[in-house]
């Protein structure tokens, strides 16, 4: 019996000097969990994008449900029972539940119709909402509820996920997976897109992989380890990274003591006596859930910022708080915000011109007043081989890189100064098991060299692997750090979920 609902027919999909899916074939069954998997600039996104009718495949047919699809937009694909819940919500934040369910709606609906609707959907998926919070109000994991409940007010029989995680603690990454499963046991399909390894193992049937726009490989789950599908992805094996403590100096490079900040925006959020010390050589991580006052201190912490009510950060016993973050520079200081295209890189910029964005005393790249363009190429150039950046060359647009491609420039960038302290926001958000073992293995062996660095970042995975201790930020307040080799990781999920007990 062929249990396909949906087949991908050799997809062909090609843009300017690249070929974005190149004779995609697979199938995924119905009523199951399929994974989507692949590195950046894989082609993961540009299937999903022809699925879902925002792109058109050059070659090749799509079958759903045992019909030949032929959409060209998103409302069409709706129409067909496909429904998406994008990595980033795409939520109205100033208005509520209620109003944000009946924008996504292309139908018509009487809040009593919403209502009734609302109350099936969340007594049998677990799905409670409040239509009167705003969205404001909520916090990540309750946010991603009114996406998925908007899509299944509209009775998907596909459901699109992609990197459904990514702002979630464990807990509510373990709500989800329940709330998955009985989708899944009522009929519905999922295509799960992630870079989550171990999620594919726990919650996926099957999983495609692809590289370099093809099909590499289409299987079960069964008798596959986060291991072997990242040889897979890759084509090569990733060897463990470990963290040691013995290179770690008693000497504190770096402190914030009590630092406040009141915005009086209900869109941001006041950071509350926040103190820690980062030693030489030590990776300090500070975890938390989107909107709980990370981008609040990321700016403080790197001088965007400089407004604090209270408080004072030291770096090698100079006070720097009121310092702009050019001058925390010029003191050997280096940071890498979390939007890489725009505030890491100027899209529109070669990546020559982008290695001129983070000028250090050391770098030499002008003398009275003039470029020495030659020595910039061979910077450029440097980061880009030393950090395995795939790119035509340095004088690329920062725009024409994957994502994965940018952040370990942008990294490789940073890195490359030697500063004595890195800021670091998210430094693997986002990207593929390859860049992400790449960013993670350099950021240890900086450490080594004796420079201390702050990461903050939602992926508990990551700041396991890569720090000495870890703090939990929660509505601006910072929990008391753990040392990382001790941590509870249960104990932590509940601390980025305001609970700590």
């Amino acid at each position: 019996m062929n249990n396909s609902f949906i087949k991908f027919n050799n997809i062909i999909k090609k843009f300017p000097r690249v070929i974005a899916n190149d004779n995609v074939s697979f199938d995924i069954k119905k009523s199951s969990v399929h994974a989507l998997l692949g590195e950046n600039g894989a082609g993961k996104s540009t299937l999903v994008k022809v699925l879902y009718g925002l792109l058109k495949a050059d070659q090749g047919t799509i079958t759903f449900n045992g019909e030949e699809l032929n959409i060209s937009s998103p409302s069409e694909a709706r129409q067909k029972g496909i429904g998406m819940v994008f990595q980033h919500f795409s939520l109205f934040e100033s208005l509520t539940v209620r109003d944000n369910l009946i924008l996504g709606i292309d139908k018509k609906i009487s809040y009593s119709e919403l209502k009734n609707q609302l109350k099936n959907i969340s007594s049998k998926y677990n799905l409670p909402l409040d239509l009167d919070a705003p969205i404001t109000s909520l916090s990540a994991g309750e946010k991603q509820r009114v996406e998925i409940v908007r899509i299944l007010l509209q009775d998907p029989q596909l459901l699109i996920m992609d990197e459904p995680t990514s702002v979630l603690t464990p807990q509510e990454v373990e709500n989800l997976f329940v709330t998955l499963n009985a989708l899944v046991k009522e009929g519905r399909t999922i295509l799960y897109i992630t870079h989550k390894l171990e999620e594919v193992i726990t919650l996926c049937n099957d999983v495609t992989i692809m590289r370099n726009g093809k099909v590499i490989d289409s299987c079960s789950t069964n008798n596959q380890t986060a291991k072997t599908l990242a040889t897979k992805m890759l084509g090569e094996k990733l060897e463990d990274l470990t963290t040691e403590y013995s290179h770690i100096k008693n000497d504190i490079s770096f402190f914030a003591k009590k630092i406040s900040c009141s915005f009086n925006d209900p869109f941001l959020t006041d950071l509350k006596k926040i103190s820690f010390e980062v030693k030489s050589g030590e990776i300090f991580g500070i975890a938390g859930v989107a909107g709980n006052g990370q981008s609040e201190l990321m700016d403080i912490l790197v001088g965007e910022n400089t407004l604090i009510d209270e408080g004072e950060l030291v770096f090698n016993s100079l006070n720097i708080e009121r310092l702009n973050p050019q001058k925390r520079r010029d003191l050997s200081i280096a940071f890498v915000p979390e939007n890489r295209l725009g505030h890491s890189a100027v899209p529109e910029l070669t990546l020559n011109e982008n290695i001129l964005l983070s000028q250090f005393p050391n770098n030499k790249f002008s003398k009275n007043g003039i470029l020495n363009h030659n020595l910039i190429e061979k910077y450029a150039t440097k980061v880009i081989d030393n950090f395995n950046v795939v790119t035509p060359g340095s004088d690329a647009k920062a725009s024409s890189l994957s994502g994965g491609n940018l952040q370990k420039f942008v990294i490789g960038r940073e890195i490359s100064s030697k500063p004595k302290l890195l800021i670091i926001s998210h430094p693997t958000w986002g990207i593929d098991a390859g860049a992400e073992h790449s960013i993670r293995e350099s950021l240890i062996e900086l450490s080594k060299n004796g420079t201390s660095i702050i990461v903050l970042s939602q992926d508990l995975d990551e700041l396991i692997e890569i720090t000495h201790r870890i703090a939990v930020i929660f509505d601006g307040q910072l929990s008391e750090p753990l040392n990382t080799n001790e941590v509870d990781i249960a104990k932590l999920g509940l601390l980025m979920g305001g609970k700590n007990e």
